[in-house]
């Protein structure tokens, strides 16, 4: 659990390589624990609830591993729904049109920052954090 007062640093910048492995993390939202994810695309970050819109499954089909083989859409390991990795929006396979909960991260300081909402705040962080 972050403490209060206590910047929400999901993991350091370095972490993240464009289109590579993914860092997972832990937010409470609407007052449950739900899994989440930090990737590198477009030079940009971009996180989500790893929760299939298809089903809520998880999308990595190895700890980190939430793009393609050709690093150009997000991929639930389980039913093969796609998702563009800038919008989390729904491009292929089985959401039907439903795609992954967004989270509002920004890099400050060579960090990774959780932007914590109303409804959102971070519980756990990302690898490489802690020892």
């Amino acid at each position: 659990m972050v403490a209060a007062g206590q910047r929400p640093v999901i993991c350091r910048s370095r972490e993240l390589i464009e289109r590579g492995r993914g860092i997972r993390f832990t937010v409470r939202r609407h007052g449950e624990a739900a899994p989440a994810f930090v990737i590198r695309f477009g030079g940009v970050v971009h996180a989500y609830l790893n929760r299939c819109g298809h089903r809520s499954l998880e999308l990595d089909w190895n700890e980190g591993e939430f793009l393609d083989a050709f690093g150009e859409h997000l991929l639930c390991a389980t039913h093969g729904a796609r998702y563009a990795p800038a919008s989390g929006t729904c491009v292929g396979g089985p959401c039907g049109g439903a795609g992954l909960v967004k989270l509002a991260v920004s890099e400050q300081n060579g960090d990774v920052l959780l932007e914590p909402g109303d409804d959102i705040q971070l519980i756990n962080s990302g690898a490489g954090l802690f020892p």
